[in-house]
């Protein structure tokens, strides 16, 4: 009896702490960061001594003083205004292609992947073409060939070609018409906003009640309708159109009204849209691929179209495989904006190399750019990360 209670005794013995392995687990890790700060405290030293020897320093006040310099498009600006508000238009300027181009890329990258697989001989063997050139050629040629070879060849502003619905292709780059407010805009925006708010609370309510209870609420299908019924009414009701349209007229050697698009601009758009929309489309033909078969033949079976089967069947079930590939694509996108200086696009990266070059701060201004490209891409994954955690709920 005692031989086994000195056995048990032994067994219940605490191990060591340098043999017990959450406790090893736990010193490893602060071992490792402590050897990441000494490493990067020995870094951050020798670049401040180096920048000592140098005259630099790591201060941003350099950007409160005077840019004088000009910047081609963008938001309100002088060169009398300050190396910060030269930074932002970089910024903006970043924006507003990054956020065209996705959206753009994510339309067209889903119709080609959908073709991809279409039952028509032809229109499978476009699609694909275009999906191995445009994958296997570098983003820059294709910016230098969009630009170079095709909007600067396009016939003069006297000569322009026109599509329907008072868009102008020219060497200048696309002139389009332009939404003007009136002053019944805010009344009628009080609408659009409480569309938006109520169609999106509709949707969620429907479709928990769906869930819950199995009979069918049409959650979409309401949500689309308050979504477009409320702003719709307030048209009417705001006493006269909220907006109005400027078309463009074509004078002796320009256009007056109407917006144009600049061809800098133009050629980054097209060039990033077209460039990873063919990512898009394989990731949209992979993630059709993954759903299982049988989940097409019953739709089949229950007498449902092919367009049918495609957004309620398809399309539900390959969002959980298409969005994590998906995000990758758009932060590339927002990344290889920084290739606008190769067609002179006064994006984030050319404004700030405009800026270091001017004030002899190169490391201030490098660190402004990743920081701002971090955010973006950041603020960007956690969205699609929180939409993927929505899609995941709804599918289960």
């Amino acid at each position: 009896m005692s031989e086994i209670s000195q056995r048990a005794r032994l067994h219940h013995q605490p191990v060591p702490f340098w043999r017990d392995v959450r406790v090893l687990a736990i010193l490893t890790q602060v071992v490792f960061v402590l050897a990441v700060a000494l490493v990067a405290g020995l870094l951050y030293a020798n670049m401040t001594r180096a920048l000592a020897q140098r005259g630099l320093s790591l201060g941003f006040g350099f950007l409160r003083l005077e840019a004088g310099f000009e910047i081609g498009e963008g938001i309100r600006y002088s060169p009398s205004d300050t190396y910060g508000r030269a930074f932002l238009v970089g910024v903006v300027n970043t924006l507003l292609v990054s956020g065209l181009g996705i959206v753009l890329a994510t339309i067209l990258g889903v119709i080609v992947g959908v073709a991809r697989l279409s039952g028509n001989w032809l229109l499978t063997r476009i699609a694909g073409a275009y999906i191995e050139l445009i994958r296997n050629t570098p983003l820059l040629v294709q910016l230098v060939f969009w630009y170079f070879a095709v909007i600067l060849k396009l016939p003069p502003v006297r000569k322009s070609l026109e599509l329907p619905g008072g868009i102008y292709i020219h060497q200048r780059g696309v002139t389009l018409p332009r939404l003007i407010p009136t002053p019944s805009f805010r009344v009628w925006l009080l609408f659009l906003v409480a569309g938006v708010i109520l169609g999106i609370t509709l949707w969620q309510i429907l479709t928990r009640y769906q869930i819950r209870t199995g009979r069918t609420t049409r959650p979409l299908t309401v949500g689309f309708l308050v979504l477009i019924g409320l702003p719709a009414a307030g048209w009417f009701l705001v006493g006269g159109s909220p907006v109005s349209w400027e078309m463009p007229i074509l004078q002796r050697f320009n256009f007056t009204g109407g917006r144009t698009l600049t061809p800098e601009f133009t050629a980054l758009l097209v060039g990033l849209v077209i460039y990873t929309a063919a990512f898009i489309a394989e990731i949209v033909r992979g993630g059709i691929l993954a759903v299982p078969r049988g989940q097409l033949e019953a739709a089949r079976a229950l007498g449902l179209s092919n367009a049918q089967v495609l957004r309620l069947v398809i399309f539900p079930q390959a969002l959980r495989i298409i969005i994590p590939p998906l995000t990758s694509q758009y932060l590339n996108l927002a990344k290889n904006s920084s290739l606008a200086i190769a067609v002179g696009y006064p994006d984030l990266f050319a404004v700030g190399g405009t800026i270091a070059n001017q004030t002899g701060q190169p490391v201030p201004v490098i660190i402004l750019i990743m920081g701002s490209y971090l955010t973006m891409s950041l603020v960007t994954a956690l969205f699609m990360n929180w939409y993927n955690r929505r899609v995941q709920f709804v599918v289960r």
